[in-house]
């Protein structure tokens, strides 16, 4: 008998689109949760993301396997009465359009919870469904800037950068995963429905791990502020050249003790100016000035990283993604897996980074056409007739992809 999987038997309604909300019914689905996907007529628009085959978009297919597809026009009351029959069948709904959307379509909060008083919500936006802000339309960047994340990368002397990676929608994506299984505890104990509302921009402030308190407690006097390839406050901690490549080294106590010896300079354990981490990064010419004068003898970013493993000192070379995809560490743990898909056959995509010791091995599952599950979730979840079906087809109340 197959071993039932961490969410079996939870349902999900998902009108959820681009990365952050998909994400996280994704980690639902790859959990054995049912998740029905609404998309628009027009289709999820990640759909139209590179890299496409025949159509077909392979960031679509990343952040939407195990879901089961619907196009529906949710604008039309048939559209409305169809999403509210199956809200009274499900235990989750999960939405990440800008805050009033949900109401102008009747799928708010207020409206749900009386269809089914035991629902759990989860709301995802930029930046929340209260404040100033709240109806502004937004996306992972926009959150960045507004939380103080932007500000933080770059050079002190240029412009902020900005990473081209969806960290701020992948991590608010698994937040509001967190939040909903903690709300399925809670209902599970008794405690009956709620909503949630997850914002981007307040999951990527919490990334600040010493800014604010360094700033408040200080009285304004200290701020962190961008410091390019090395760390403000704690030396050494950040980027050296070695080699025409890059490596991360960071030594904290007895670290700096053995990366002192290691690097030819042991004089500089006894030197009061580098007493401490705090101490070297006010000292830090000197510090970084001898890292860097070994690394340029060494010439071998890969020997550099190996003498410093050796003697445990916590170092990394900046890997590209096709390094890292290549790497035995990567391959050993799974961290990049294989998915079957129509289209493109086998396609890599990162694989599910919770893991649990009774669920080892990922579940075997694809990204669904527009409209695939049309048919079948109608007539199975609602009891709708072909003939009925067909009717909503041929009326643009639902639609689907040529497959």
């Amino acid at each position: 008998m197959p071993q039932m999987q961490i969410l079996e038997g939870i349902k999900v309604l998902d009108f959820t689109h681009i990365v952050a909300g998909p994400h996280c019914t994704r980690l639902m689905a790859e959990h054995g949760a049912e998740v029905l996907k609404i998309e628009p007529i027009t289709g999820d628009p990640v759909r139209g993301l590179p890299f496409h085959k025949d159509g077909r978009s392979g960031c679509f297919v990343q952040h939407n396997i195990g879901k089961k597809n619907m196009c529906i026009d949710i604008s039309t009351q048939q559209g409305k009465d169809i999403c509210h029959k199956l809200v009274e069948q499900v235990d989750v709904v999960v939405e990440n359009f800008a805050p009033g959307v949900m109401k102008r379509l009747d799928m708010d909060w207020e409206t749900l919870r009386k269809l089914n008083p035991d629902l759990i919500m989860c709301s995802v936006s930029c930046f929340g469904q209260t404040g100033p802000l709240a109806e502004l339309p937004g996306y992972d960047f926009i959150g960045q800037s507004f939380a103080g994340v932007l500000d933080m990368t770059g050079e002190p002397d240029r412009a902020p950068v900005f990473a081209d990676l969806a960290f701020g929608d992948v991590s608010t994506g698994t937040h509001a995963y967190a939040a909903v299984v903690s709300a399925l505890f809670h209902k599970f104990r008794g405690g009956g429905g709620q909503y949630i509302d997850i914002s981007l921009m307040d999951v990527l402030f919490s990334y600040h791990e010493s800014a604010v308190e360094v700033y408040d407690g200080s009285n304004g006097k200290v701020e962190v502020k961008r410091s390019g390839q090395h760390a403000a406050l704690l030396a050494p901690l950040g980027i050296y050249q070695c080699g025409g490549r890059y490596i991360f080294i960071i030594a904290s106590r007895d670290q700096w003790d053995r990366l002192a010896s290691i690097i030819g300079r042991p004089d500089m354990v006894e030197d009061p100016r580098f007493a401490n981490i705090m101490d070297r990064a006010k000292n830090r010419g000197p510090v970084d000035e001898a890292i860097q004068s070994w690394l340029d003898k060494i010439d071998d970013a890969d020997e550099a990283v190996r003498q410093l493993q050796e003697q445990r000192v916590p170092c990394a070379p900046i890997l590209t993604v096709p390094e890292v995809m290549d790497h035995p560490h990567i391959k050993a743990r799974g961290t990049v897996r294989t998915v079957s898909d129509p289209v493109f056959g086998q396609l890599k995509i990162p694989s599910n980074p919770l893991r649990f010791s009774q669920f080892p091995n990922p579940l075997d599952l694809q990204a669904g056409f527009l409209g695939e599950c049309n048919h079948e979730i109608l007539r199975e979840k609602l009891g709708y007739t072909e003939h009925q079906i067909n009717e909503l087809e041929q009326s643009g109340i639902i639609a689907s992809e040529n497959i």
